[in-house]
């Protein structure tokens, strides 16, 4: 068994994938702002990519972390030298491993945020990037404004060099480098939101004003914010994975990632102080982010939703296991094609009846064991960006709305927190308690969970829509998940 270290590089298996560059002359270019597993299996590796062609070695990556649970990634990635193992995950079976050593530090910001702070400010650095995920936005879930209430956003105003948000400590980052007379940054979002570009141009250029008029207007004029879409399949980690790896590959690793071998990245090309050479990676660079995000955030990330709930409700536990079942295999194709397709823009190039094949094939690799919980998590964060854009759509063109329908009241029944055979649910959610409570009611109050217009609007009040819920949310309770989606397609 060999120790992930950088002086153990040579020893490992030769099977293996290592750097092929000297990492000692990589300097930092990027400061990556929330480092999980995606951050991990997707961005850092393209910069990894890059360095072992000779390329990009002045854009090293030093990786932040905010929330108090980063604290035991940042200690796993310092023991071993900020390395750590990729292992592609092909569904015949095998597996690629390969290390990547585009990390060159991992600061935590509770324990230091003026160290954080300040490598921002340092000219060297010239994009932060974010994968904070949908809720690390703090912004309102149908208006989409920044909420000024949060009392760690009070706080980072009050104290600028303490911040504990992603927003101070970027926006003093910023502040410092005005001051400075130094270029600002490029902020890059690789999160799944729609429109992540101008997500965080709006909530890091709120809270600027928020903060400073002045510097506001500053950050909204000269700092770029390019949108992204981003797509890889990337499970938590488990220690199942960790002991695979030890086995198959004899490397010791705390914290590999582990992936599906589809990867995408689709890039607006926005950037004020230069950027790494991405497209030699495989990266799309192009002048409009915003349809091939539509596609991928109404068909992959809407499309795990549909098969989530009906899959978990119905008794399986991971993803592969509900795409092998032919019902919810149908539902999942009736939705892309009958109602997420129609409010899609044509795309040059892109054949979406083969990438919805493609998302079938992907969802069913039984080698990633993607959980259903994992897809199932943070739902009120997901369902009001990728799925009720789709549903308004619908409802505006004339279109099929009665799979949406039914996703969203297949939600409303997992919320219950109880399964079909009657063993309780562990929801995972911000709103857990207010949604749980609100599900509580579905039986007596059919549209209570539909009725909670932060998450849905003015859904509630569409005749349409609200029969098409309520039929599906009944037939869950009456007939169970599979009977409710064979109902809906027979």
């Amino acid at each position: 068994m060999t120790r992930l270290t950088n002086a153990n590089l040579e020893r490992l298996a030769p099977e293996i994938t290592t750097p092929r560059y000297d990492r000692g002359a990589v300097s930092a270019g990027i400061v990556h702002i929330g480092v999980g597993g995606f951050h991990r299996a997707h961005q850092a590796m393209y910069v990894d990519e890059l360095m072992n062609r000779g390329e990009a070695l002045d854009w090293g990556i030093v990786g932040v972390g905010v929330m108090p649970g980063d604290r035991r990634m940042q200690q796993a990635l310092a023991a071993q030298d900020h390395l750590y193992t990729v292992v592609v995950k092909h569904p015949d079976g095998r597996r690629e491993a390969r290390v990547v050593g585009a990390m060159l530090d991992y600061l935590f910001a509770p324990e230091d945020p003026e160290a954080v702070i300040e490598r921002m400010a340092d000219p060297a650095i010239r994009i932060v990037s974010l994968t904070v995920t949908e809720g690390g936005y703090n912004f309102h879930p149908v208006s989409g404004e920044f909420d000024l209430d949060n009392p760690d956003v009070q706080h980072d105003l009050d104290e600028p060099s303490l911040s504990r948000t992603s927003f101070g400590l970027v926006i003093e980052a910023l502040a410092r480098r005005r001051a400075r007379g130094i270029t600002p940054f490029t902020v890059m979002s690789c999160d799944n939101i729609q429109g992540n570009g101008e997500v965080a141009r709006k909530i890091f250029t709120a809270f600027a004003r928020a903060r400073d008029a002045e510097l506001g207007a500053w950050v909204e004029t000269e700092v770029p914010f390019p949108n992204s879409m981003v797509d890889r399949i990337t499970p938590v980690t488990t220690p199942a994975d960790i002991d695979e790896l030890a086995d198959r590959f004899a490397v010791e690793d705390a914290w590999p990632v582990v992936c599906e071998p589809f990867t995408q990245w689709v890039l607006e090309d926005h950037f004020v102080a230069g950027r790494p050479a991405f497209e030699q990676a495989g990266v799309q660079l192009v002048e409009d982010v915003v349809p091939y995000e539509l596609m991928k955030l109404r068909l992959l990330n809407a499309g795990h939703q549909a098969l989530a709930y009906f899959g978990y409700l119905a008794g399986y536990e991971y993803a592969h296991e509900a795409s092998a079942d032919p019902l919810i295999v149908d539902f999942l194709l009736g939705y892309m094609t009958h109602e997420a397709t129609p409010t899609l823009a044509i795309l040059p190039g892109v054949d979406l009846d083969d990438y919805r094949r493609t998302l079938i094939t992907r969802f069913a690799n039984p080698e990633v064991r993607d959980t259903l919980a994992r897809l199932c998590a943070e739902s009120s964060d997901r369902i009001p960006k990728w799925l009720v854009p789709v549903i308004r759509h619908q409802l505006d063109s004339g279109g099929d709305i009665h799979r949406c329908a039914a996703v969203v009241a297949s939600w409303a029944r997992y919320a219950e927190g109880v399964d079909e055979k009657g063993a309780p649910i562990q929801v995972v959610d911000r709103l857990k308690d207010e949604l749980m409570a609100i599900a509580a009611r579905n039986h007596d109050q059919p549209t209570a969970f539909i009725e909670n217009r932060e998450l849905f609007g003015d859904l509630a009040e569409n005749d349409r829509f609200r029969e098409a819920y309520i039929k599906a949310l009944q037939s869950l309770h009456a007939h169970g998940a599979l009977a409710t989606l064979k109902a809906l397609d027979g």
